[in-house]
């Protein structure tokens, strides 16, 4: 899902979800969703 769906689904601003992803992010090494998604299928 992009940002934007999230933020819909969830009933967040946009803003929001990019805020906890970059966080997310930094604690796990990674820079994308790509690499997001390597990490946790590992």
């Amino acid at each position: 899902m992009t940002n934007r769906q999230v933020a819909r689904e969830l009933v967040l601003s946009v803003k929001t979800i990019e805020y906890h992803l970059g966080n997310a992010y930094a604690k796990l090494g990674v820079n994308s969703r790509v690499g997001l998604t390597t990490k946790l299928l590992r």
